[in-house]
């Protein structure tokens, strides 16, 4: 934390060295802006204009000390980092309400996994731990009273959208708690309850409801989704009981009024499972969401991007978060590197705005090192706040917290003063992604670039946002030859005295940027022409509610287009001139792009964006038998629905698993399917030779009402 008396200068003494340009307009930005629909709480499939902040709630603040555990599994100091610590959901609404959270411009708050969790105290190799995380849990649809009860729960959801805050909730439907399935007795066996029933334990599961595979060790995707996560007792998505157990739980939370889920362990989850609890969400309550799927330094994994385009939710933006942290916190690569990952990541995600931007969490080292220059973090805290995606905050990087692992770096957060420079510089530019559309959904455009400066311009209509960054802490930078598509003219505002001078075509002479700075330069004239900026959820059926945000819709109702098809009167349930919510009419399944025309019949531009599929889905396990291949080759499937891809020989789903439910020649997979609806498919060999069919006649198979389902089959020859 900074000294109090920093708390007490005037605004451009914060930053001095800190080159922050953010014109007087934004002082307005946190007002009107507020009410226009896109921005608002109410929104809750577009993120883009939001910041959010994540919590372990445990380590934020303890609002009520009578729900506090008693006993070991309690370290009164917080001294003892893997117990609890007393944070609950009133310490959140203190947090909300007295506007802390408020001052630094955030309007989504991601919370600790809100239910009951196993109150055991766990000895792993003599240290004590508990459940303090969340994601230990014994009954999905009952609250954790650590945190407090399902009133109090409540009441933080209501002052935060009092104040314009939406919450997100962690959920992890992946396992229950740990296990030893050589001892019984072991914490709770995992024991699985629902609203006090039990439904089984690890080692005493007569209906297999949980993974008996063992550990995983890595080593490929399947054995990360099929086998236990460590020592956690790993559930079986394909069993109808859990399926309707965990959309019964997501429907209780929703209720609640919960504005988003981030979803733990997705790479640990059938893919089809996954996307047939994302549509389920998104014919009940939409609300974005987004999963983790862990992606090391370097590390570019085309299943993460596949997941991200098809399964109906966003991801954590590892790559972006890898990337910013070697740049800017371990000082390597240069910003040549940074700039190849946004060029990068903008043609491998579908949806690249949507995919959550950070620069650390609670399952990596915090950014900021004991000793290390604090401007470090500032940069890249800043780069976040200003590029493509949904930035995310984590607790107590305003305070430049420190910590090296698990639980270091889930330490109680150090102060809540409103002093530091972190803390300011995330309160003035978190409010430009609701004031200036080209923040929350431009295009990047590099503009000048060398291994120490970073100039990129985000780019909606006619609003533009001109960033510069210069990395290097000791030397200025001499910046000539940009150019912007700001409008001509003198751009003032600058905290340090930077100015910008903006000539005919975009010319900017030669000026010099400070060392460590980072210049913002907006512009938002008004957009008149309407663009389509965003369509949530971009997963869905005929009959589902879709939300468009955009600019320049008009205030009367026009038309949408799913590709060719209208959609008039009152299958657009709203129309306002930056959001329109509409009904997803009976087109053919498949991906269809999202258009509007306005009442002055001025067409936008088309969002490529939207699967409709074939109905509600249910999930169905494929297992081909006597399926033998040669070095290379891999078992593939299609068929004849949009979800079995259209008898696709080019893009099949796959390739097959052979190893750890069924193993070879044994192959299968799990598939997100529409519900009571007669199916064909085949399988095909893919490898170095080329592609092989299947013989014999189709495979014809009739899915079910709900839940899950199987079928086996022989490969014919």
């Amino acid at each position: 934390m900074q000294a109090a008396s920093q708390r007490s200068r005037p605004a451009a003494a914060w930053c001095r060295g800190l080159a922050l340009s953010v014109w007087l307009a934004l002082a307005s930005a946190a007002g009107p802006a507020l009410a226009m629909p896109d921005t608002h709480v109410s929104n809750k499939q577009g993120y883009n204009t939001d910041v959010i902040y994540q919590v372990v709630t445990d380590r934020f603040v303890d609002g009520n000390a009578a729900n506090n555990p008693t006993g070991a599994a309690f370290s009164a100091g917080c001294t003892q980092l893997k117990l609890y610590c007393g944070g609950d959901w009133r310490g959140l609404q203190n947090k909300i309400e007295d506007g802390y959270l408020g001052g630094m411009g955030i309007t989504a708050i991601w919370i600790s996994q809100p239910v009951e969790n196993i109150t055991a105290v766990i000895d792993y190799s003599g240290t004590n731990s508990t459940a303090y995380h969340g994601y230990w849990a014994r009954d999905f649809k009952r609250s954790n009273a650590a945190f407090g009860n399902l009133t109090d729960f409540s009441n933080m959801i209501a002052a935060a959208h009092a104040a314009n805050m939406k919450v997100i909730i962690d959920f992890a439907p992946n396992h229950s708690s740990p296990a030893d399935a050589a001892n019984a007795s072991f914490a709770e066996n995992g024991r699985l309850y629902d609203n006090g029933a039990l439904v089984a334990g690890y080692g005493s599961d007569p209906s297999n409801y949980f993974h008996h595979h063992g550990g995983s060790t890595f080593a490929n995707l399947e054995d990360g989704i099929y086998r236990n996560l460590f020592d956690l007792a790993d559930l079986d998505h394909n069993k109808a009981p859990i399926d309707s157990y965990f959309k019964d739980a997501i429907k209780l939370w929703l209720d609640l009024g919960v504005d988003g889920i981030r979803m733990d362990a997705v790479k640990h989850m059938p893919f089809g499972w996954q996307q047939s609890l994302m549509s389920w969400i998104h014919g009940y309550k939409p609300v974005f969401t987004f999963g983790e799927w862990f992606l090391s330094a370097n590390e570019v994994d085309p299943a993460n991007h596949y997941f991200a385009n098809k399964s109906g939710m966003s991801l954590l933006d590892f790559q972006f978060a890898q990337k910013v942290r070697q740049v800017f916190k371990d000082g390597t690569p240069d910003m040549v590197s940074l700039n190849q990952m946004i060029t990068d990541t903008a043609a491998q995600y579908a949806q690249v705005h949507d995919q959550v931007t950070f620069i650390d969490n609670h399952d990596m080292p915090r950014f900021h090192v004991s000793g290390a220059n604090q401007r470090r973090l500032e940069q890249a805290l800043a780069f976040t706040l200003t590029s493509r995606g949904v930035p995310a905050i984590y607790y107590g990087s305003e305070h430049y917290m420190t910590g090296t692992g698990d639980p270091a770096n889930r330490a109680r957060i150090t102060s809540l003063g409103t002093g530091t420079t972190a803390y300011q510089v995330i309160g003035k530019l978190a409010p430009l992604r609701k004031s200036n559309p080209a923040i929350a959904y431009g295009s990047t455009q590099q503009r000048w670039l060398n291994g120490n400066v970073y100039i990129y311009e985000r780019n909606f209509g006619s609003n533009v946002a001109l960033v510069a960054i210069n990395r290097d802490l000791s030397n200025a930078a001499n910046i000539s030859g940009l150019v912007t598509a700001l409008p001509a003219g003198s751009y003032t505002g600058t905290l340090n005295g930077n100015n910008l001078t903006v000539g005919a075509g975009g010319a900017v002479p030669t000026f010099s940027l400070a060392a460590g700075a980072v210049a913002v330069w907006t512009a938002t004239p008004a957009i008149s022409t309407p663009i389509v900026a965003h369509v949530g959820p971009v997963l869905g059926k005929a009959g589902n509610t879709v939300t468009i945000d955009g600019r320049a819709f008009g205030a009367t109702k026009g038309t949408v287009y799913f590709g060719t098809t209208a959609v008039t009167g009152t299958n657009i349930t709203s129309w306002e001139a930056t959001q329109i919510k509409v009904k997803v009419p009976a087109v053919t399944p498949g991906t269809h792009g999202v258009s509007i025309k306005t009442s002055g019949n001025v067409t936008s531009n088309t969002y490529n964006a939207m699967q409709v599929l074939s109905g509600p889905q249910v999930t169905v396990r494929f297992v081909v038998s006597n399926a033998f291949t040669t070095s290379g080759e891999n078992i593939y499937l299609t068929g004849d629905k949009f979800e079995l891809t259209n008898w696709s020989a080019s893009a099949p789903l796959g390739a097959l698993f052979n190893q750890v439910v069924h193993a070879y020649p044994s192959w299968y997979t799990d598939v997100s399917l529409p519900a009571s609806t007669a199916i064909q498919f085949k399988f095909l060999k893919k490898g170095p030779g080329g592609t092989v069919w299947e013989g014999g006649g189709n495979h014809t198979y009739t899915t079910p009402a709900s839940g899950t389902g199987t079928v086996f089959v022989n490969w014919q020859n």
